[in-house]
């Protein structure tokens, strides 16, 4: 089975998953833009289990549907790694840059829409939501 492993950019965490996304998708909200520092998050879903290396601050954010969702991130360079959202076990949301892999499958996904920078052009086949459908 195909094992991918996510770090940060000094090394010290990291999150190694198995198998296939269930999900790849982009995240236009505006938290996300503030989260990442850029125009979009390029995120992929996986199922558990998964396995968490080194130590994570945690910060928790309500979203637009009053979901609960905890970002953990590098204490030390602030890379942001994965987050989870409450209720929902053994899920995780890891962000696609932190593994480094220009051949990481592109998105299926692309949801807030109604935020996407002008410049931002959808890839062929990506499906597009205004909001977030769930």
């Amino acid at each position: 089975m195909l094992s991918r492993t996510a770090s940060c950019t000094c090394g010290q965490l990291s999150i190694t998953v198995e198998g296939e996304p269930g999900g790849v998708g982009l995240c236009h909200c505006l938290a996300c833009q503030t989260r990442t520092g850029s125009a979009f998050a390029y995120l992929a879903g996986f199922r558990g289990p998964y396995t968490v290396t080194g130590r994570a601050t945690e910060y928790v954010r309500t979203g637009d549907a009053g979901a609960s969702f905890c970002f953990r991130f590098c204490p030390v360079c602030g890379s942001t790694i994965y987050h989870t959202e409450e209720g929902v076990e053994g899920g995780v949301s890891i962000a696609v840059g932190a593994f480094a892999d220009p051949d990481f499958p592109p998105p299926q996904d692309s949801v807030y829409d109604c935020r996407r920078h002008g410049w931002v052009v959808m890839p062929e086949g990506v499906r597009v939501f205004d909001l977030d459908p769930e």
